[in-house]
């Protein structure tokens, strides 16, 4: 298994994954929002984004998303290719994508919301909690990114304070990427 942030160079992967998100928002009969090709293709240049492979194969992806001036960072968007599911690859990429928001934004509170039981189980050992979804960000932007979702009219109905996802938050900001963050800037003085 490989799992790297993802570049330019994975722009090729883009259609199977939106393909995937579709494949698996129908099967599952849950509210997976649509991604836009064009919107991965960004998060892979930017580096905000964990591909994963087995065996050179296309396995699995996640990225990250950044709100209100970094005080709050998403990761979003798992997806496992359903051959290979079940392996441990999910929790894999999570913990991947976890290490990869809390070193390049170390100062930013991590949420997520899912539906998801195995994701909630996996972002429970990394430390999140529940909350509710005012303790998430209040940006515009990350509710827009629901409006594809079947349940979007519930999300509104509700003045975005409760949906059928779960909302958590992994707010210890004390942790041990934090402290590697802070050697890293004093050695670089």
């Amino acid at each position: 298994m490989i799992l790297r942030v993802a570049d330019a160079a994975d722009a090729q992967y883009v259609d199977t994954l939106c393909q995937w998100y579709a494949e698996s928002a129908k099967a599952r009969g849950v509210g997976i929002a649509k991604r836009d090709p064009n919107y991965l293709l960004k998060k892979m240049v930017k580096g905000d984004a964990i591909i994963a492979f087995i065996d050179e194969q296309l396995a699995g992806f996640c990225y990250i998303e950044t709100f209100e001036d970094n005080k709050f960072v998403v990761n979003s968007g798992l997806i496992v290719n359903t051959e290979l599911r079940k392996e441990g690859l999910g929790r894999a990429i999570k913990h991947r994508v976890f290490e990869l928001s809390r070193t390049k934004y170390p100062a930013a509170k991590i949420f997520g919301i899912t539906t998801s039981a195995a994701v909630m189980k996996i972002n429970n050992e990394l430390g999140y909690r529940p909350v509710t979804f005012p303790e998430l960000t209040q940006s515009d932007d990350f509710w827009k990114g629901c409006s594809s979702c079947k349940n979007y009219g519930i999300l509104m109905e509700n003045e975005r304070k409760m949906c059928l996802c779960t909302g958590m938050v992994y707010d210890k900001l004390d942790d041990q990427f934090s402290q590697q963050t802070i050697e890293i800037l004093s050695q670089e003085r």
